[in-house]
């Protein structure tokens, strides 16, 4: 389910702050202050929207990729990776706010699975982002990277299912 919110332009502003200095899009934000509010910020709920958030950014990906806005849906598949990798960490009753604690719990990730794929689609994940920034990739590679992403997903999808 989703809504439409109209903010004054002053929270706007603040959102759109807090959304460059801590590097996360400003859908994550206000959804934690949401959760916060309503005093729902436990693992499950968390978790989900997670994967909610992992769900939407992928399915946007993919719609700025028909209309050829590489870059905006590079910025949209790394979001896609990072809201999986967030899920399984708040699965965990964990937080990660920097890219410093994305990379060490992928880096986790990848050592209890015993998967070194799980390093390389990550390696993906955050080129997609930088390109989001630089503009470097060609659109070609950045199409390419969907089913990279896809699949990144998949595997910590079925983290979330393993005890």
């Amino acid at each position: 389910m989703s809504i439409e919110i109209n903010f004054p332009e002053k929270i706007l502003r603040r959102i759109n702050e807090i959304s460059r200095t801590e590097d996360v899009l400003p859908e994550e934000i206000i959804n934690e202050a949401v959760l916060e509010y309503l005093q729902l910020a436990d693992p499950e709920t968390k978790t989900e929207l997670h994967v909610n958030l992992s769900d939407k950014y992928f399915s946007e990906a993919k719609e700025l990729l028909k209309e050829e806005d590489y870059v905006q849906a590079s910025e949209k598949l790394w979001g896609a990776a990072s809201q999986m990798v967030k899920a399984v960490a708040a699965k965990r009753n964990l937080e990660l706010r920097s890219h410093s604690d994305l990379n060490r719990f992928v880096a986790e990730l990848r050592r209890e699975a015993n998967e070194p794929e799980i390093r390389r689609l990550w390696q993906i994940a955050t080129s997609l982002h930088q390109n989001f920034y630089e503009a470097w990739l060609p659109g070609e590679t950045v199409r390419e990277s969907v089913e990279d992403i896809k699949r990144f997903r998949e595997m910590l999808e079925r983290m979330l299912h393993t005890p």
